[in-house]
């Protein structure tokens, strides 16, 4: 067996890579004793393994961890973006095709907000992907009840302030007025929880409907509302910096796109910004 000075990865980082569970869950099953390396129980997670070490879940052995990949869901309002929801909600998991990959998301969106939400089956990626160093703009069409002034968008675009959490500046554009409502497209590097929505009200506004559609160089485009689509292993590996080995052997070669069926309908009358 492996020691935590020895070469190799961390047992809870190997455990999320292979999709049994995330590094935090992993860790509670290894302190749970559910988790043998080479035949012998470990209680401890503060352990190195490699390929060669036998790892074993809850009487299965795992398997190698898949290669990184990603996938770009449609995510429709009335989800939430958690495995498992205390007050029993519908879940964004539990609403994707049955046979998709243990995956992970790569930040969230709110109960109320639609859009594009990317997967992951590998946690480095996720944590990657998250980070505001990597400075990926995450795009938004964003409804508001009302209109507003352009001196109050320059509030936005100069970097605001609300409840003392500081919201750096964003990129705003007023695209139209309908009816008793406005499109916005706001832009942003970070993405705090509800910063769209807590920025609008501070400026007087609120919003009534928002769809993410893109983040970094991913876009939403046609996909369908509930519909998963998963990247090509190629551009994966372009647009993270991974060389064909962190893809696997085959990924050199363009895999097909696959596309699910929606498995959420539309909501009635409900329509895509022009």
């Amino acid at each position: 067996m492996s020691n935590e000075t020895s070469p190799g990865d961390r047992i809870a980082k190997v455990l999320s890579r292979a999709g049994i569970a995330s590094r935090r869950d992993a860790e509670r099953m290894i302190n749970e004793g559910r988790v043998s390396v080479n035949g012998k129980v470990i209680t401890s997670p503060a352990l190195n393994v490699t390929a060669a070490d036998r790892i074993v879940v809850d009487g299965k052995a795992v398997r190698d961890p898949e290669p990184p990949r990603i996938w770009l869901y449609h995510k429709p309002a009335g989800l939430v973006t958690t495995e498992r929801d205390e007050k029993d909600r519908a879940t964004v998991f539990a609403s994707l095709p049955a046979d998709m990959p243990r995956v992970m998301s790569v930040g969230r969106l709110d109960l109320n907000s639609e859009g594009l939400l990317l997967l992951t089956n590998d946690g480095g990626v996720k944590r990657r992907l998250e980070l505001p160093s990597t400075g990926w703009l995450r795009r938004y069409r964003v409804r508001i009840n009302g209109s507003v002034s352009e001196a109050r968008l320059e509030q936005l675009r100069a970097g605001i302030t609300v409840d003392g959490i500081r919201y750096q500046p964003m990129i705003v554009t007023f695209d139209r007025q309908q009816g008793a409502n406005a499109w916005l497209t706001v832009s942003l590097r970070e993405g705090k929880n509800r910063e769209i929505r807590r920025a609008m009200e501070a400026i007087g506004v609120t919003v009534n409907r928002l769809i993410r559609v893109s983040y970094g160089p991913f876009q939403l485009g046609n996909l369908e509302q509930g519909a998963v689509e998963e990247v090509k292993g190629r551009v994966v590996r372009d647009q993270l910096g991974l060389t064909d080995k962190d893809l696997g052997k085959d990924a050199a070669k363009p895999g097909p796109t696959r596309v699910r069926r929606p498995v959420n309908r539309p909501v009635a009358g409900k329509k895509r910004p022009g």
